[in-house]
């Protein structure tokens, strides 16, 4: 994690701290939230993607699939790099984050959600153009240097508690592996997909049908191989908020802290808000805004 943040230096940001003493006094804790949507491409992704592309060798071609946020991550470290980017996007991806992808000078790759295989498809392009897989979360790299955003709070803060977005895993694996043992770290991920929520319960990975949420940053369909081991041996709990939960997360951000975050970016506070996060009355609680990719339109349309 160490060898990741030193990789990271000078390239990343290293993104502000909030406060908010409406919030404090709503939640009974003090908050101190990690603000990674103001970081390169609007997301924390861009931690993993360029630490994992900078292990390669300048100018290596690379493939990725992803929703927005990583896409536009790894097209952003292309670039920087030197190689090649191939990105392979659902046809219903939000627009804001596929004209940033091709704007960062990726090829863009379309499927269908609903009945495609990205997984596959990135597979296809990386088989014939001898492109390097740059996987979303799983991927022990790309787990590292998102873990450097919750190194930084920890470096900066004395923390109680963490509560981190969830999809993949990823950023929750790496904010596990960045963080003391004595820190409470959360996951939350939306009701709509709680493949997490139900895989803890099992005990075991369980996947569900791709889920309909407002989060589409966090709509992923089962725990990653490399993540679920981290997480369900070391976190001290998944929780799930409803897409109502982040949409008021999203106005709280914009009314209260003068800040946009997408619905999948703001499901920290989105628990904080809606009280699903146990004892923390009190506390000093850390709380990474993971994302802000989210278009005029559809932030409209949402808080309307």
């Amino acid at each position: 994690m160490v060898a990741a943040a030193t990789v990271l230096d000078g390239v990343a940001h290293r993104t502000p701290v909030l406060t908010s003493r409406t919030l404090d006094a709503r939640i009974g804790a003090r908050v101190l939230m990690k603000s990674e949507h103001l970081q390169r491409v609007g997301a924390f992704k861009f931690r993993g993607a360029f630490h994992a592309i900078s292990r390669l060798a300048p100018g290596t071609p690379v493939v990725a699939y992803s929703s927005g946020n990583h896409a536009q991550a790894v097209a952003l470290a292309a670039r920087l790099r030197g190689s090649p980017a191939t990105i392979v996007m659902p046809s219903d991806a939000p627009a804001a984050k596929r004209a940033a992808t091709e704007g960062y000078g990726a090829t863009v790759v379309e499927y269908d959600r609903a009945t495609g295989d990205r997984v596959a498809i990135a597979a296809r392009v990386a088989a014939k153009s001898g492109a390097h897989l740059v996987a979303p979360f799983d991927d022990p790299d790309v787990i590292a240097g998102q873990g450097t955003a919750a190194l930084e709070l920890c470096a900066d803060h004395d923390l109680d508690v963490l509560v981190v977005p969830l999809g993949g895993g990823g950023l929750l694996a790496g904010s596990l592996l960045a963080t003391p043992d004595r820190v409470r770290t959360y996951g939350v991920e939306p009701t709509a997909g709680d493949d997490w929520v139900r895989s803890l319960a099992a005990g075991r990975r369980i996947a569900i049908s791709q889920p309909q949420t407002v989060a589409d940053s966090l709509a992923t369909v089962a725990p990653g191989e490399l993540t679920w081991p981290i997480v369900s041996a070391r976190a001290a709990g998944v929780v799930a908020v409803t897409d109502g939960e982040l949409v008021d997360a999203v106005r709280f951000a914009l009314d209260r802290l003068h800040q946009v975050v997408e619905p999948g970016g703001a499901a920290g506070l989105a628990a904080l808000l809606a009280g699903k996060v146990p004892d923390v009355a009190g506390r000093t609680v850390g709380v990474i805004l993971s994302g802000g990719n989210i278009g005029a339109d559809r932030l409209t349309a949402l808080l309307r």
